[in-house]
């Protein structure tokens, strides 16, 4: 049983900090909840207190005995802060201790995971982004809030990431030899499938969920990367601390990763992009001909955007990894065609997935062996694709190390 402290800042988002509360003492940790004192004029100590049970204060006089201010920080295998207020933000990137909370923070020496709400303007602001930065920089994971409705009619970025979504983002940061050991870094990940339109009703795609991609995207920000997820026509919810841009075809996507990959650690290319593209695209919605015949189609080939930024590596000690979905035929086994793929494309790890029913697309689970350009072999056996992708970050952390 781990310890956590959950530190609950003074905004309106301090009611769903309940909900996480309860998600992490059901996983079976022991949870001591540290409120500041405004976050008490939301919701009471005794509302924390009967769901934790445990003591909470927000004084550092309460059971000085115990010399609180430095005890729960040491003792803690975990501290997450949600909501963590942009005044919360800056106190911890500054230093200050004025409470118990900020005092557990300073005194903590485990990982420290903090889920940002605030109104958009305070989250936009550059003393904000420098306080995050600055968090980031010391090895704290800084989800990015999400985007809806907040307080009052304003709607924009800030809102807090959804209970779920901070739960497994610290529920990673729990595992063992899971340390943000990618605090700092900006990494790239895409998903899903891209679409290359006939007519405004017809596309040529593939069945690519971003189920995979999604988990990259999701276990890089546990571990403290900033991340950009470059999502093609999907439809799963965001990940919590993700910056999502939306992409269709593969023109686009390749627009899109050039763009990212320029400041970007790491880049691991998860989407699946069509190959082909119709030569011509008809403004309107081709009909069936009354003599049954079908109309010719043209296709012409995609960029290779993998292969395209392997040889470009726009920023210095930048990371490639591609996937390979493979069939074995009379030719060649699926990891010889995932060899000759990899020495193609001059990535730095290719990730080699065998498709068939139930493997790879559309399912929870995947398997694969990670083929490295250093010829190294790292087989990663069936389970949930989460595991899979902190494999894959294992490997890229130790070569951008």
């Amino acid at each position: 049983m781990s310890t956590v402290v959950l530190g609950v800042g003074g905004g309106i988002a301090a009611y769903k900090a309940a909900e996480l509360l309860r998600r992490l003492s059901e996983a079976g940790h022991q949870v001591r909840v540290v409120p500041t004192a405004s976050a008490l004029k939301f919701v009471g100590a005794a509302t924390w207190a009967a769901l934790s049970g445990q003591p909470v204060t927000s004084e550092v006089w309460d059971g000085a005995d115990q010399v609180p201010h430095v005890r729960i920080g040491q003792g803690a295998d975990l501290v997450v802060v949600a909501p963590a207020t942009a005044d919360l933000l800056a106190k911890a990137a500054h230093g200050l201790a004025d409470d118990l909370l900020t005092n557990t923070l300073l005194t903590a020496r485990c990982p420290v995971l903090y889920a940002p709400a605030m109104h958009t303007e305070m989250w936009e602001h550059p003393a904000t982004r420098a306080n995050v930065a600055t968090l980031r920089s010391r090895g704290a994971v800084v989800l990015d809030p999400a985007s809806g409705r907040l307080t009052g009619a304003d709607s924009g970025k800030g809102r807090l990431p959804d209970p779920d979504s901070i739960a497994a983002a610290a529920f990673r940061l729990l595992r063992p030899g899971r340390a943000p050991d990618l605090a700092g870094r900006h990494v790239v990940v895409s998903a899903g499938g891209t679409r290359e339109y006939l007519d405004p009703v017809r596309f040529l795609g593939n069945r690519s969920s971003g189920r995979q991609g999604y988990a990259l995207a999701s276990t890089a920000a546990a571990r403290g990367a900033t991340v950009t997820l470059l999502a093609a026509n999907v439809s799963l919810p965001d990940p919590a601390g993700v910056s999502v841009v939306r992409v269709v075809s593969t023109l686009e996507l390749r627009e899109a990763v050039l763009a990212a990959a320029a400041t970007a650690d790491a880049v691991v290319m998860a989407a699946a992009p069509a190959d082909f593209r119709p030569a011509t695209y008809t403004g309107s919605k081709i009909k069936k001909r009354d003599d049954g015949s079908a109309p010719a189609l043209e296709l012409v080939q995609n960029p290779d955007i993998l292969a395209e930024l392997s040889s470009a590596r726009p920023r210095s000690g930048q990371v490639v990894a591609g996937f390979a979905a493979e069939t074995g035929d009379e030719h060649a086994s699926v990891l010889d065609h995932g060899r000759a793929k990899l020495d193609r494309k001059k990535c730095d790890l290719l990730v080699v997935n065998e498709v068939g029913p139930g493997k790879a697309f559309e399912s929870a689970d995947n398997a694969a062996v990670i083929l490295g350009s250093d010829g190294s072999v790292t087989e990663v056996p069936f389970g949930p694709k989460e595991d899979l992708a902190d494999a894959i970050w294992d490997l890229v952390a130790a070569r951008l190390r």
